[in-house]
């Protein structure tokens, strides 16, 4: 890979490569905790610009075609205990068709997103494909998290991805903290982790893929008392508990990031500041 990127805020959603079901506008929903924007941007757009582009630019530098990116669309002290990331997306390498019509090579961003509440109930997700930019405007910190896969996993993600499987393992019942141990909802990270699987075992067969997870994973425990239990569905009806068993558990960062390096099908995982430009 060429060690380029583009700024792609222009760019068409027209893909020479994976292409997935667009509904609605992007960033609807972040899993694990809980509304994906916060009140007031954390970044202006030409800090959002120049930190879009040195993501690019890092994963471009490492050559990988192929990464899990997460961000948090809420300041930390606002997450639940031993959640640092509420959104994860994969990076793909892929031919974009400029808004000029030129071909170009570069990173477009796919992700699952819970719905508006207008044009799609919000605890149904959809598949939306946007750019670095879209991914980082709703950042609320200056860091995000990244998980490049081997080089052999990111082949088969990749393949995976232009193939009807992708679409067939997305789970339209969203929970902002779904267990990914249990097939019932779905939020971001976990629709990741089931393609991870799927290229892992190479099986398009769901319930082995959730089989073999229940077998290998290691969830992130979410720490919530009995209050938030009991009426954390009243407040967000997106946060959804008749999949969890005791305690509640989902798919983080973290947790996937071991589970990725245990199975050996990561190359690297690594937290990424956000550079600021000296003042003056």
């Amino acid at each position: 890979m060429r060690r380029r990127s583009f700024l792609l805020a222009g760019a068409t959603a027209a893909l020479a490569g994976p292409a997935l079901a667009q509904s609605g506008g992007g960033g609807q929903g972040d899993s694990a905790g809980f509304s994906s924007r916060a009140p007031n941007p954390h970044l202006s757009l030409e800090d959002a610009v120049a930190f879009a582009k040195q993501i690019e630019n890092d994963l471009a530098a490492r050559q990988a075609r192929l990464a899990l990116v997460f961000r948090t669309g809420r300041p930390r002290s606002a997450l639940p205990e031993g959640i640092s990331y509420t959104h994860g997306a994969f990076w793909a390498y892929v031919p974009i068709t400029t808004a000029a019509g030129e071909q170009v090579r570069g990173y477009a961003v796919y992700n699952e997103y819970s719905g508006d509440g207008v044009s799609l109930p919000r605890t149904n997700s959809y598949l939306h494909q946007d750019f670095p930019l879209d991914f980082v405007r709703a950042s609320a910190v200056d860091d995000v998290a990244v998980i490049i896969p081997s080089p052999e996993m990111q082949r088969r993600i990749l393949h995976l991805m232009a193939s009807p499987t992708y679409a067939q393992l997305h789970v339209a019942s969203y929970s902002l903290v779904a267990n990914p141990l249990n097939a019932r909802h779905q939020n971001c990270n976990e629709f990741m982790l089931d393609v991870i699987g799927a290229a892992a075992w190479e099986t398009t067969d769901y319930d082995q893929i959730k089989a073999n997870l229940r077998r290998h994973f290691r969830p992130t425990r979410v720490r919530a008392n009995l209050f938030e239990r009991v009426l954390g569905p009243i407040a967000d009806e997106r946060l959804r508990m008749d999949d969890q068993s005791g305690r509640i558990v989902t798919a983080t960062y973290e947790s996937m990031a071991a589970f990725m390096q245990e199975s050996g099908l990561g190359q690297e995982s690594y937290i990424l500041q956000r550079a600021i430009a000296p003042a003056g």
